[in-house]
């Protein structure tokens, strides 16, 4: 299959074409016939496998049929975070050839003053934060009234954030007809799956199997640890390897990965922490810098790290395995993205062993345990880690090979 086949008109394919685009993902092939016939949608595909496009393409191509003559807009996208709704609106305007289209940024970080101008001054499509939307449309500051089409991106981030409540009391708001779409890397916690029924109880499904998918293009690989320095040491080696281009390191606590950046600088490691403490503008410097290769390593939590723009991601971390298998699939998706080869490695202690077992159950699948050279562990931690035959049998280099 190819864009063509999805009968878009030539403006939009030519838009394509710039972007060096040809053969559409799995997510795309399957979810864009089903939203250009009008059809909802509940979409379950991995970070990094083409969603945006899948729900922007067939969006701007209605546009296109049935041109916005209006001030209001017609197409409502919600994200979890700010850094995901730019990403988003930079999607769009990479398309801007096919249709001018006007955009909306209704998000935190900005003056709720300033956005209601940008409403007020006509709109096609509003990318909103499902808090600060509602507290526009709460104080009648935000008209929803010719929404035609909702975009739910991200679903699963959304419900971990808490923001479950306001995106039903948005789409509440809204009093027309409208076409819906809800995509999400998994349905499995946070209640995604009752929160896609309710929102969408005769959608169309698409499920490319996120959590499965990274077989192929991602090498997954699990590192024992017998205590922090070691692991510390493990890290280090793992990053300064010559195949080791970028590198996004993650975990759990905030505190941990200021500790984490800030070993990584004391070994002349080019290295930045990003949390949920810093500002928008701090964010957005620090992944500049990692984008052009002037940071190798971005040591983050999986709160500051929601939406950012990292294409370029030769290798995920995990510094501290998560606590759950969904949230092991959004890392991960960070890397391999585009059909391109990606590594994932999990550094894991003794008491990280609870939360492996969760995402190896999570993802249907063992992971193999190497070594290091000059970097095994301890002879008794490895007796413990083999005891069970079920888990992961270590692999020797001349295995791998």
């Amino acid at each position: 299959m190819i864009f063509d086949d999805f009968m878009l008109d030539q403006p939009l394919l030519e838009a394509v074409a710039e972007l060096g685009l040809s053969t559409p993902t799995p997510v795309q092939q399957e979810a864009i016939p089903l939203l250009l016939a009008g059809e909802d949608v509940l979409a379950c595909a991995a970070t990094g496998s083409g969603k945006t496009l899948a729900f922007v393409l067939p969006l701007i191509q209605k546009l296109m049929d049935e041109p916005n003559k209006g001030k209001l807009a017609k197409a409502l996208i919600l994200a979890p975070t700010r850094e995901l709704a730019f990403q988003t609106q930079h999607v769009i305007s990479t398309l801007a050839s096919a249709l001018p289209t006007r955009v909306a940024m209704i998000t935190g970080g900005q003056a709720p003053t300033a956005q209601v101008n940008y409403l007020h001054e006509g709109a096609d499509i509003i990318i909103a934060t499902p808090g600060r939307m509602l507290q526009l449309v709460e104080q009648e500051l935000a008209d929803l009234g010719a929404i035609e089409y909702v975009v739910i991106d991200e679903a699963d981030r959304m419900l971990d954030m808490g923001q479950g409540p306001d995106v039903a009391n948005v789409l509440a708001a809204i009093k027309t007809a409208f076409q819906t779409s809800l995509f999400s890397a998994t349905l499995a916690g946070a209640g995604v799956e009752l929160f896609a029924k309710a929102l969408l109880p005769n959608a169309q499904r698409v499920n490319i199997n996120a959590a499965n998918q990274y077989a192929k293009q991602v090498e997954q690989t699990v590192y024992l640890a017998d205590n922090k320095e070691h692991k510390l040491a493990l890290l280090k080696a793992a990053v300064t390897a010559e195949e080791c281009q970028s590198a996004l390191v993650f975990c759990n606590k905030k505190e941990r990965a200021v500790e984490v950046a800030e070993y990584l600088q004391s070994q002349n490691i080019s290295a930045q922490v990003i949390h949920g403490d810093y500002s928008q503008a701090d964010r957005r410097e620090r992944t500049r810098k990692f984008r052009q290769g002037t940071i190798k390593v971005v040591v983050a939590t999986d709160v500051a790290a929601r939406g950012l723009d990292l294409p370029q991601v030769s290798h995920v971390i995990n510094y501290d395995v998560p606590f759950r298998g969904d949230i092991y699939i959004h890392r991960v998706g960070r890397t391999g993205r585009a059909g391109k080869l990606g590594n994932a490695i999990n550094l894991v202690e003794p008491n990280d062993q609870k939360n492996l077992q969760r995402v190896e159950h999570h993802i249907d699948q063992k992971l193999p345990i190497r070594k290091m050279k000059g970097l095994a562990p301890r002879a008794k931690n490895n007796k413990k880690m083999s005891k069970d035959k079920d888990k992961p049998r270590y692999i020797s280099k001349k295995d791998r090979d």
